[in-house]
């Protein structure tokens, strides 16, 4: 049994000096006397721990140079060992399946979540997956079907690069229309500028811009057959109860049609119809905190600072940048885009509701003691100096000072 005394403490209802008391991973008690040991957060804030509903930056440690691969366990551990001093308690990692070859195939997709089950034991965050699906990659369900039978149920996001590579080159990739219907107009392939804009995919992808190309082309023949492959995965995943994304939404008819197969969250949207349409329909709404942490989105969709003051976003998520989500809570604070206890759920009451993970993302009796100590002086940045995993220290950084 420890109890946290002189902490600034997170509250559902409001934030107040109090004392919370964890025992056997569990919060068990919130202001009542000091139990146990005691861990002294004079000067802190004590908060619920962040959960990462959609995290690639995990890239970068499989390969830090283009082309450079550096051994999975390796990767692993050190992403692991990121998101413990970031106060990341919860991450879904977005493994891409899909059909290019290098850093986003199906193969290595599988051999790093099978690492992540083998370390299990020597990790010290709760290290899940986001199936990021490339819904043009047919040869990801086999193992999309194996990792929904793993130990810890991933979540299913539908991505459709290949559609916004293949729109015509006169439409900004926000206002593609939706993939399926008869106004999307398509680019042809032997135009210059497709290989400008696949230049840098070949380069991930460890192949000439040529045969990059061709290989698009061959990929793109599957076109007609993509919803019903859309369907097939939707069934599995509702079959397991796993939460489902659309990625990248630009219309109203593309976040109902699939919400009409069970996604129910909207992953970053990218114009205005698509975020109010999720609203209206009481889909869930994520942003990336980048996005917000930066002021804006690099690729011109919608600011995430705009959203969250507009009651349009419901959870952040670290994108390609692990600390973005501790520096955008602190942007929008600053901002005055919502009360800070409205930012804080959007780094983790928010996140578990969307991944339907009952038993975290508040300080409140009977929540697993995911929890963060947090210095955050008046007018500077907040630092995470722990990070309590169902009760179990999973960072513990003293200052120098």
């Amino acid at each position: 049994m420890q109890t946290f005394t002189g902490a600034s403490v997170y509250l559902p209802d409001g934030i107040t000096d109090t004392t919370v008391t964890i025992e056997y991973g569990t919060i068990v008690d919130i202001g009542g006397p000091v139990q146990g040991d005691v861990i002294d957060a004079r000067g802190l804030i004590l908060a619920p721990a962040l959960i990462d509903v959609h995290g690639d930056a995990f890239e970068r440690q499989l390969m830090p140079r283009p082309g450079v691969f550096f051994p999975i366990e390796a990767a692993v551990l050190d992403t692991d060992r990121q998101l413990a001093t970031n106060g990341i308690a919860t991450a879904y990692h977005a493994i891409t399946l899909g059909w290019e070859p290098g850093l986003r195939e199906v193969t290595l997709g599988r051999d790093l979540m099978q690492t992540m089950r083998d370390l299990a034991p020597r990790l010290l965050v709760e290290n899940r997956v986001q199936l990021r699906w490339e819904t043009f990659a047919f040869e990801a369900l086999e193992t999309i079907e194996w990792a929904l039978d793993g130990p810890l149920l991933p979540s299913v996001a539908f991505n459709d690069h290949t559609s916004m590579t293949m729109r015509a080159y006169d439409v900004p990739i926000q206002y593609r229309a939706f993939e399926f219907s008869p106004d999307f107009t398509v680019a042809e392939l032997d135009d210059d500028r497709m290989r400008k804009r696949t230049s840098s995919k070949a380069h991930r992808s460890g192949i000439s811009e040529d045969d990059y190309i061709a290989l698009l082309g061959e990929v793109w023949n599957r076109r007609n057959d993509v919803p019903g492959t859309i369907e097939k995965v939707a069934e599995m995943a509702r079959a397991k109860g796993a939460p489902m994304l659309s990625h990248d939404d630009t219309r109203a008819e593309t976040r109902a049609w699939f919400r009409d197969r069970g996604a129910h969250i909207a992953e970053f949207p990218m114009v205005m119809e698509a975020a109010e349409a999720a609203r209206a329909n009481g889909d869930t709404i994520i942003f990336g905190a980048p996005n917000a942490a930066r002021g804006g989105s690099h690729i011109g969709s919608l600011g995430a600072g705009d959203m969250v003051e507009a009651g349009l976003c419901d959870a952040l998520a670290s994108d390609y940048f692990y600390p973005a989500m501790l520096v955008a809570v602190a942007r929008l604070d600053a901002e005055r885009r919502a009360d800070r206890l409205k930012l804080w759920s959007l780094v983790s009451s928010g996140p578990a509701r969307a991944m339907n993970l009952t038993n975290r993302g508040e300080i409140a009796v009977g929540k697993r003691a995911d929890l963060v100590l947090v210095d955050w002086p008046d007018g500077h940045p907040p630092a995470i100096c722990g990070t309590w995993v169902a009760g179990r220290p999973a960072y513990r950084g003293i200052p120098a000072g």
